[in-house]
């Protein structure tokens, strides 16, 4: 590594206690056992070393574990380098459990060097390693983690994968490698560089004690409370103070918080039914979801349907976005994608009765922006797409799809019964994770699925996700310049309402009873309505 790369790439000091956990089996070569050396070497130049700075550590493990140091033996670069360099092959066997073991009760307490838990200086340990333990890793591994230790897994050669799993951290895509040979070790040397070198998000290293929600602030964190409670004076629980906060009143219109319980009400010329949760009202068109887009006309005993003149019916649909928010994007071209998003919003008819938009954002964790019950007018819907904060960070469309599956279509984030539901995903690259499976599942429970795919978008991961045929569902632009084709060809075929022709101009009703006998020569099906609406360029 060259020093003129280290002067371009200037880390931030943030101080860390680092323990290397070093592989030094007989299965090891001596050259490849001096290519270990050279990469902690070449890893250590974007640590800031000192007593009050980052304080390095390391062992070594065979059949035994061997210290070489530990966090308090030395207080400077050079001497931890010459360290490396001294350190002599064991040649045993591989027990890597054993290591982790002493790793956490030994080489993390203060005796050792490290500092004391209240000052939040983040546990580091990364495991080089290449082969299968002859003990057990996985529970004492696990022990580790919930101990607050973030655990850094390298593989080399034929490692077993699930085994990497089972000792580094989550998420598995930032915090477990595997390399074919000791020659490409090195290669991992920008990637950690980026890790050791950015914010350390202290949310992350899972022993914050948060009982909702976990907020990190420049080197600290601090713990928040969900709607409708407030956080206690010991700074991590939460004690409720709205009982109508958690959303589960099952209340039709209105609700109010008493000192005790949550208290249905409703609103003028209503009443409250016999079962305290849901509301009467002589209009029988303000009672029932009559699902009339344009006009409800209550009857004696029942109401019908008008639409304005000049207008069929049509259908209408629960549209949830999923949108990539990775680093590989860019603020900027995150910005056209917030604009195509709009863009789209203007050709829909976005009622309360009409089509309903929620949107998700993913990088590396899934962040819901907002939900299909959230906004009932294009304007909410926009403004709120407008002020979405760029995420930034890595690429987990699976996650993102699994979510939307799981959440996004559920009754309690405003997905309604019977209407159709259609998803629309962006994403500019590879994924870090399989989307096969998610996607798979949300087109079998009903859901259509859009994707339009930027760039280095690939192919095969864009037909795992659209739904079939790939030509109605499936959208490719080279570049984020040439999104606003896409938009054009979608909002042309997004329509307001059918023209009658002049000769047939008249007010087309529909009551209750005619509703099953009639639907066929008043209205699109949803799957007709669906791909005019949403077609292949």
């Amino acid at each position: 590594i060259t020093n003129s790369f280290i002067t371009e790439n200037p880390c931030k000091a943030v101080p860390l206690d680092f323990y290397f956990v070093i592989d030094s089996s007989r299965s090891i070569r001596p050259n490849d056992y001096e290519k270990v050396k050279t990469f902690i070497i070449n890893l250590i130049q974007f640590l800031k070393i000192g007593p009050d700075a980052t304080r390095v550590g390391l062992l070594q493990y065979g059949s035994v574990v061997q210290p070489e140091f530990s966090l308090k033996t030395y207080n400077n670069k050079a001497e931890v380098e010459q360290a490396v360099r001294n350190m002599e092959h064991l040649a045993t066997g591989t027990m890597t459990g054993l290591a982790i073991q002493y790793t956490m009760e030994t080489a993390f307490t203060e005796e050792e060097g490290a500092r004391p838990a209240n000052l939040h200086i983040p546990r580091i340990a990364m495991i080089v390693t290449d082969g299968r333990p002859q003990d057990t890793v996985e529970e004492v591994a696990a022990q580790a983690r919930q101990a607050g230790i973030q655990i850094f897994a390298i593989g080399v050669g034929r490692v077993d994968m699930n085994t990497l799993k089972a000792i580094g951290s989550e998420p598995h895509s930032e915090h477990v490698h595997l390399v074919a040979n000791f020659s490409q070790i090195e290669t991992l040397i920008s990637v950690f560089q980026s890790k050791l070198c950015g914010e350390i998000d202290f949310c992350d290293l899972g022993n914050h004690g948060c009982e909702h929600d976990c907020v990190s602030v420049p080197e600290s964190y601090i713990c928040r409370c969900k709607k409708g409670y407030v956080l206690n004076l010991d700074g991590k629980t939460c004690s409720k103070t709205d009982h109508c906060a958690d959303g589960n009143h099952g209340c039709e219109q209105d609700f109010m918080s008493t000192e005790d319980s949550c208290v249905c009400k409703c609103r003028e010329g209503y009443t409250l039914r016999p079962d305290g949760k849901t509301c009467q009202s002589l209009d029988l068109c303000q009672t029932v979801d009559h699902r009339c887009e344009h006009q409800c006309v209550s009857t004696t005993d029942s109401y019908i349907c008008r639409c304005f003149e000049g207008f069929l019916y049509k259908t209408f649909m629960d549209l949830v976005f999923v949108i990539d928010g990775s680093k590989s994007l860019g603020p900027t071209n995150f910005e056209l994608v917030k604009q195509f998003v709009n863009g789209i919003v203007d050709s829909l008819d976005i009622s309360k009765k009409g089509t309903h938009v929620g949107l998700l954002q993913y990088s590396t964790k899934v962040r819901t922006e907002f939900t299909l019950g959230q906004y009932t007018t294009a304007q909410g819907v926009k403004q709120a797409v407008s002020r979405m904060q760029y995420m930034g960070r890595g690429s987990m469309t699976g996650s993102a799809l699994r979510h939307m599956f799981e959440f996004s279509f559920s009754a309690k984030e405003g997905a309604r019964p019977n209407i159709p539901r259609v998803s629309v995903v962006f994403t500019d690259g590879r994924s870090q994770d399989d989307v096969s499976e998610w996607a798979t599942k949300a087109k079998n429970s009903g859901i259509t699925m859009y994707v339009l795919g930027i760039g280095k978008a690939i192919e095969q991961e864009l037909r795992e996700i659209a739904s079939e045929p790939d030509e109605k569902h499936l959208y490719y632009a080279e570049d984020f310049e040439k999104m606003g084709e896409i938009t054009k060809k979608l909002k042309s075929r997004i329509c307001t309402g059918t023209q009658l022709t002049p000769s047939n101009k008249k007010s087309v009703t529909r009551t209750t009873q005619q509703t099953d006998l009639n639907k066929n020569q008043i209205t699109n099906s949803p799957l007709e309505t669906l791909e005019s609406q949403l077609v292949h360029k």
